[in-house]
């Protein structure tokens, strides 16, 4: 005897409400695939913001209250005669007894009128209108039905829920009524809070509103589909990045923002004061002591004027008694941790008072530093290189939804790229092979003109990757003249142990050296920068107690999510972006 055969069991998955605001999340209802039907009937809350609403009116029974004409009342039937006018008059005697009802004459006024009249009857209530509405609150790609009837909750009809609206609502999740992508949606039975929006200054009102003009509203734009799912996928990246060092045995260290050296050597700083020559205002106002960031122009690196050893009579009465600055790089920093707890990275904001126009640069910028004691630029080369296969990896596998939607609006062949990056291995060429390449170049002309020994440029960068060896290129052994003053010098004396490594449609993304550990050289660079020794004194005692062979590198964060969104304007992936003349937030 055959045993018979049993249905599929169907998986209901958890809908466990948030620990601190005892709601679901709209990602464990949307994004459960096939389980979804496993939900149909069970009661959650949910919270979000309308992306767009509809207001559905029941067809009203006003049209069965409407007189009828006298060819409705008296149709005509076979073999008999159509009525005369004053039949027809006659007829419509008792509709006449109710005007003069309704104008408040008495029936006694008129002996032909004798039987009391009935009341008008009062007209019905105004018929209950469904609303249907798509929420989202930024756990999603996708969002959520929520239909309204004001039958069962009360809303207002013809109050249809605008754009940007906020609402928190309990009800029952059933099969989709509507034949659209959606196979759920939630029937509400209680609306716990409605967060009122103005229609005609909300900035979301209009739909499909261009990035460039999003960036005036950093506050409101998260709640666009693409700038929260550029978020999500910053947020995913954030937590590869620790996890990738966690893994390699690194350990976390928080290094200064505000810092009195200058880690690099060839960018503009902003300088930190509470002098009250920066202060505000005038008057009363100018008594006031204010706590302000001014940038402090230093386009020559080796200016004794700000390095020198003397220290200004207003510097002194300052805040920390010296000059001091918004940091540029946390490297120097991280080399006291290195030689001590071996391999350490740090994660934080850095900044930049450049005056530039790059869509690459901003003045605040998030990076990934690390380093690695016991270790060469070789070493150092090796782990940026399997640091960034590991980011895309992890981005490729962790945001799927993410990532089709950014293959689908933004850049067709982003998952492409990635795969690619993933799986090949990245050219290595020195400084002075990427000039010889570029010199014998001959269908294109490079604005800047190459000779050794100078800066590489972005146009010089984008051609090794993008069209020469069309993958991530590293370039190693940089003239001395180009990098900062501890980057190890080679042996010819004219290069240094530092990389870069080039990425197509994106430029560099990661920058790295081996540091230099002999402390005659490091003297001997300093003073070619014409550095302070007492500033650097404690830099100095690195190498006077246990020096340590150590390198690292820096990863561009914010390039990072560019790179992984294939956007090209880096203000469209910073949450707040701060640039020259604009800082709205």
């Amino acid at each position: 005897m055959m045993e018979s055969q049993q249905e599929p069991k169907v998986t209901i998955p958890p809908l466990i409400p948030l620990e601190y605001s005892n709601r679901v999340m709209l990602k464990t209802i949307l994004e459960c695939g096939d389980d979804q039907i496993g939900l149909f009937g069970k009661t959650v809350v949910v919270g979000g913001w309308v992306k767009s609403s509809k207001e559905v009116k029941r067809e009203p029974v006003a049209a069965a209250l409407k007189p009828p004409t006298a060819a409705e009342a008296f149709p005509p039937s076979p073999g008999r005669k159509e009525l005369s006018c004053v039949e027809v008059v006659q007829s419509r005697i008792p509709f006449f007894k109710k005007i003069i009802r309704v104008f408040g004459v008495s029936s006694d006024s008129y002996p032909g009128v004798r039987e009391k009249f009935e009341p008008v009857p009062k007209p019905p209530p105004p018929p209950p209108s469904k609303f249907f509405v798509q929420i989202s609150d930024g756990s999603s790609i996708s969002s959520l039905m929520v239909v309204i009837d004001s039958a069962v909750v009360p809303v207002s009809a013809g109050h249809v829920l605008p754009t940007g609206t906020c609402i928190l609502a309990q009800g029952v999740l059933e099969k989709s009524s509507s034949h659209g992508k959606q196979t759920i949606e939630l029937k509400v039975e209680k609306i716990l809070h409605i967060g009122t929006v103005e229609p005609d200054t909300y900035p979301l009102s209009r739909k499909r509103l261009p990035l460039d003009s999003l960036r005036d509203y950093p506050h409101i734009r998260p709640r666009t589909t693409t700038v929260a799912s550029i978020t999500r996928i910053r947020d995913t990246l954030d937590f590869a990045a620790h996890t990738f060092f966690h893994n390699h045995g690194f350990l976390h260290v928080q290094v200064p923002i505000i810092t009195t050296i200058d880690s690099e050597g060839f960018s503009e700083k902003f300088q930190v004061t509470t002098s009250k020559k920066w202060g505000l205002g005038s008057g009363s106002d100018a008594d006031v002591r204010h706590e302000t960031v001014k940038a402090e122009q230093h386009i020559e690196a080796r200016d004794k004027s700000k390095l020198g050893t003397g220290v200004k009579p207003e510097v002194k009465e300052d805040f920390f008694g010296r000059q001091s600055y918004l940091s540029v790089s946390g490297r120097l920093h991280l080399e006291s941790y290195a030689c001590a707890l071996g391999n350490v990275y740090s994660f934080g904001p850095r900044f930049r008072a450049e005056k530039t126009g790059s869509i690459k640069q901003v003045a605040e910028m998030w990076v990934v530093e690390a380093e690695i004691a016991f270790s060469q630029l070789e070493d150092s080369m090796k782990c940026a290189e399997d640091c960034f296969k590991f980011l895309c990896k992890w981005i490729l596998d962790h945001c799927p939804q993410d990532m089709k939607f950014v293959t689908k609006r933004i850049d067709k062949t982003i998952v492409h790229r990635l795969e690619y990056m993933m799986s090949i291995s990245y050219e290595r060429i020195s400084y002075r092979e990427a000039v010889d390449i570029l010199r014998k170049v001959t269908d294109k002309t490079f604005e800047t003109k190459l000779r050794w020994g100078v800066p590489l440029t972005a146009e010089h960068l984008s051609y090794l990757a993008d069209d020469h060896y069309k993958r991530p290129v590293i370039i190693y052994d940089y003239p001395k003249a180009v990098k900062p003053f501890y980057v190890r010098l080679n042996d010819d004396g004219k290069t240094v142990a530092a990389f870069d490594m080039v990425v197509p449609k994106m430029g560099t993304v990661i920058t790295g050296s081996q540091s230099e550990e002999r402390l005659d050289m490091l003297s001997a660079r300093m003073k070619e920068f014409d550095l302070s020794r007492d500033q650097y004194e404690w830099y100095q005692d690195l190498r006077k107690h246990g020096t340590v062979k150590h390198s690292g590198f820096r990863l561009g964060f914010d390039l990072m999510v560019l790179l992984m969104t294939g956007l090209t304007d880096v203000r469209d992936v910073v949450p707040f972006p701060r640039t020259h003349g604009k800082a709205n937030n």
